[in-house]
């Protein structure tokens, strides 16, 4: 890929939110997500190869970018922090992450919501 600003390659490699792959579980929806740690700003930025891309502005040192990836992605899905949990990929950028209590076409619906009203740039720190 040439080299383009980073705000275009922002545009170009995030998928149609429709891309995401939520998955039913028991009473939960589970989805891949894609991390960026050491973002500028914490926000979910849009869809890459059928994964959440997330940017979280802490460093993954003790935990610290897991914790505020969760806090982001239950602010986007307007859960309580409990109802999210991280099942797989602790160390890694790429993860597996359910939600409880929704289903897959409204966790789809509120992440759509939360990048269509300006989550992004708002509820940034």
């Amino acid at each position: 890929m040439p080299w383009v600003p980073t705000k275009l390659r922002e545009l170009h490699l995030g998928d149609d939110l429709a891309t995401l792959r939520p998955t039913p579980h028991a009473g939960a929806v589970r989805f891949g997500v894609h991390a960026r740690p050491r973002a500028r700003k914490s926000a979910i930025s849009g869809v890459r190869d059928g994964a959440l891309l997330v940017n979280v502005a802490a460093t993954p040192v003790d935990g610290a970018a897991n914790e505020e990836l969760i806090a982001t992605i239950s602010k986007a899905l307007k859960v309580p922090v409990r109802d999210v949990e991280l099942l797989r990929g602790e160390a890694a950028r790429t993860k597996l992450v359910e939600a409880r209590g929704l289903t897959a076409d409204e966790v789809r619906a509120r992440f759509i919501a939360a990048l269509d009203s300006g989550y992004a740039a708002k509820n940034r720190r």
